[in-house]
């Protein structure tokens, strides 16, 4: 008979996430030889192996190993996830938010939803994690995270979406440069002047296709992953960036850059809340996302985008 228990299942679960049975040990703290107790009885159990052991690399997963640690991810989170709302039926909404959220919306979106999000709900706790928009898709499959705050344009037909705002792409321009005199500008005025790009995997496509669009090339000088470094160069006097989440520190502070609103966009990246269409969602991601909805209906996210 095949047997299990939830421990085991964790024991495997970390396994194969820290890609060692040493560190999984040690990020659970307890013996490697439960670890490799639990993996081999499994194994047995399953009649085929979940891992390659590879001299001095750790563990990798089989192909069917692969399909397997996706069912018990989903087992684990469902059992997280039954336990919360076991909780909750006493009265209060309880348990793990476990959050992901685009790293460079994050310092101007995180504060706005959480905040209240706490005082209507101290009993739950958050967890957040932060990626560029590739790693917002992966932890969502590899059920890291419950939910994920990104764009909706990466996202496939296998995703679940509820938008929340436009955020329609602007330019951070030197103070002192002419082009601050306009009440917006053009990819055409950009193209002729030095950017620095904010290079994350699926953003600097988006970008190019912007000036594209146009039939014009960015002239690209300096480039960083971090959309903080961008406006300091910009601030510097190396070039302008492109950026769709307004800096609000900005509003009568600095003087160092100027943000604009760009010009004929052949689109308009809508930021909101990802999830996969086959989670069961339980009280604390319903909570969250009504929440969410409320916030956007009062327009609270209207102060952190550049609009024409």
């Amino acid at each position: 008979m095949f047997g299990f228990t939830l421990k085991q299942l964790r024991y495997i679960e970390a396994a194969a996430r820290t890609g060692s049975i040493a560190n999984a040990a040690d990020e659970l703290n307890i013996s490697q030889s439960a670890v490799t107790a639990a993996i081999d009885k499994f194994e047995e159990a399953l009649g085929y192996e979940l891992f390659l052991r590879v001299p001095a690399k750790g563990i990798k997963t089989t192909p069917s190993g692969d399909e397997a640690i996706k069912l018990i991810r989903g087992f684990i989170a469902d059992a997280r996830h039954l336990e919360s709302d076991i909780r909750s039926v006493g009265g209060k909404t309880t348990g793990t938010l476990r959050l992901a959220c685009y790293a460079t919306s994050a310092p101007q979106v995180l504060p706005r939803l959480l905040k209240g999000f706490i005082r209507k709900y101290p009993a739950i706790s958050i967890k957040v994690l932060e990626g560029d928009l590739r790693a917002m898709m992966g932890l969502l499959e590899n059920g890291d995270v419950d939910i994920a705050l990104t764009y909706d344009r990466p996202l496939s037909e296998q995703r679940r979406f509820e938008p929340l705002f436009g955020a329609p792409a602007h330019a951070v321009l030197p103070a002192d440069d002419p082009l601050v005199a306009k009440s917006r500008v053009s990819p055409r005025d950009l193209a002729k002047r030095p950017m620095v790009l904010l290079d994350l995997p699926r953003a600097r496509d988006y970008f190019m296709e912007l000036f594209e669009h146009h039939g014009v090339t960015p002239n690209i000088v300096h480039s960083t992953r971090s959309a903080e470094i961008a406006r300091a160069l910009v601030a510097g006097g190396f070039g302008f960036t492109i950026l769709n989440i307004r800096y609000a520190e900005q509003d009568g502070k600095r003087q160092d850059f100027v943000m604009r609103p760009i010009s004929g966009q052949p689109f308009v990246p809508v930021f909101g809340i990802a999830s996969m269409p086959d989670a069961r969602q339980p009280r604390i991601v319903q909570a969250f996302l009504a929440h969410c909805r409320e916030l956007s209906e009062q327009r609270v996210f209207d102060e952190i985008v550049v609009r024409h």
